[in-house]
């Protein structure tokens, strides 16, 4: 097991092409976290992992946190009352990547950031004083965007999937496109700046050595509380205008498109509940994020007795609604389609704490390694999407983040 010292992560060296030079300290902007606790975290200690570590890593984080005393191998026990001297929670950070291992789905193509690692916990106590606000930080400048594929190439993507979806392969199959650029200076404002854009329900950050993450999803992959699990699936996009409301509403594909997938999240609750505790709370809402208006169910149920923290990633990892149904065969068609990985995208990133966890999933999210700042963005794919539309699709979902990441 790599355990990470607190002092290994207090220094990212970032040569851009004029040289510079940037020290981001540790920030506890953890996606998730309790807000009355955020300004008052201090790393206690950290674990990463990456495949040449070999093990089990949904394993191997449930001892890390335990060796911590944040006991998760019963999520249906009410945790123990808060400490405020001792350990607060952890971040937890698990890749798409590493959440197809899990699944058993055959290795995509390589992290694009490779400094960054597949799975990535972070055990947090409290400091006696509150932090002072985050300093504005220095000069950001950011390159042009070199894409991982042309419009033509997602298009010719999606109509690979549907020739899948003709042969009775899959039903659906999330496609996803990666873009990166050089950058310069300090990388943390301009994460912060996407962690605080609207409809960010899971905004934050997390870094390490010569890696951060920052997060705007709008997406729960799963949340624990009170010993019941909730996953909020997201499927289904249209501009946040009247009109795109009331066409979201109308759309006969995106609802078949979005029930598909809710279906896949009770299968996957179903194999973590207790019998008969599965149900659909809230089906097809309409939630805003940025300047577009999105799709949104819950479903939920009682965590059966005994289920521990890796069994839950086990069974979640990746979400429905970034693979597709069935999701194995959709995870075999994502690894032969994208040319790029996933990296810090589509995997889940947040909070876990003994009583409480609270994980997005990592959709509207980038990434920066010690050269590079990273940004993905795709769509489900069913028989009846249009590839032109699925291309502008993704480029309108990604074009908020990469305007919060602009060089200044």
């Amino acid at each position: 097991m790599r355990v990470v010292s607190r002092k290994s992560t207090e220094r990212m060296r970032v040569d851009g092409p004029d040289g510079m030079e940037t020290l981001p300290g540790i920030v506890a902007e953890v996606p998730g976290a309790p807000a009355g606790c955020r300004r008052v975290l201090t790393e206690r200690a950290r674990w990463e992992w990456r495949p040449a570590d070999g093990g089990d890593p949904a394993a191997l984080a449930e001892q890390f946190l335990a060796a911590y005393g944040l006991a998760l191998h019963d999520l249906a026990r009410p945790g123990p009352g808060h400490d405020p001297t001792g350990v607060c929670g952890a971040a937890l950070y698990v890749s798409a990547a590493a959440g197809a291992a899990l699944a058993g789905a055959p290795a995509a193509a390589a992290n694009p950031a490779a400094t960054l690692p597949e799975v990535a916990v972070v055990v947090y106590g409290h400091h006696p004083v509150p932090a002072p606000p985050a300093p504005a930080g220095g000069r950001w400048w950011r390159g042009d965007w070199a894409e991982s594929w042309t419009p033509g190439q997602h298009a010719a993507a999606v109509t690979a999937v549907r020739a899948g979806i003709a042969r009775g392969d899959v039903y659906q199959v999330n496609v996803v496109g990666h873009a990166s650029a050089r950058y310069a200076g300090d990388p943390l404002p301009a994460l912060r700046r996407l962690a605080a854009l609207p409809g960010a329900r899971y905004g934050g950050t997390l870094t390490g050595a010569g890696w951060a993450i920052g997060c705007a999803s709008p997406e729960t992959l799963v949340e624990l509380a009170d010993g019941r699990l909730i996953t909020r699936p997201i499927k289904g996009t249209r501009p946040a205008t009247a009109a795109g409301r009331a066409e979201l509403l109308a759309s006969a594909k995106e609802r078949a498109e979005h029930v598909m997938i809710v279906d896949l999240e009770r299968n996957d609750l179903a194999r973590v509940a207790r019998t008969g505790s599965v149900r659909v709370d809230e089906l097809f809402a309409v939630r805003r994020w940025c300047d577009l208006w999105q799709a949104e169910s819950t479903v939920s149920a009682a965590a059966a007795d005994g289920l521990g923290l890796a069994d839950l990633l086990r069974a979640l990892c990746p979400g429905g609604s970034v693979t597709g149904a069935p999701k194995l065969a959709a995870l075999q068609r994502i690894a032969a389609l994208e040319p790029v990985g996933r990296g810090a995208s589509m995997g889940a990133l947040g909070w876990v704490a003994p009583g409480r966890i609270d994980l997005g999933l990592s959709i509207r999210t980038a990434a920066v390694d010690t050269e590079r700042v990273h940004v993905w963005a795709g769509g489900g794919i069913t028989w009846g999407s249009d590839p032109a539309a699925e291309v502008a699709e993704a480029a309108a979902k990604t074009a908020p983040v990469r305007a919060a990441l602009a060089g200044g």
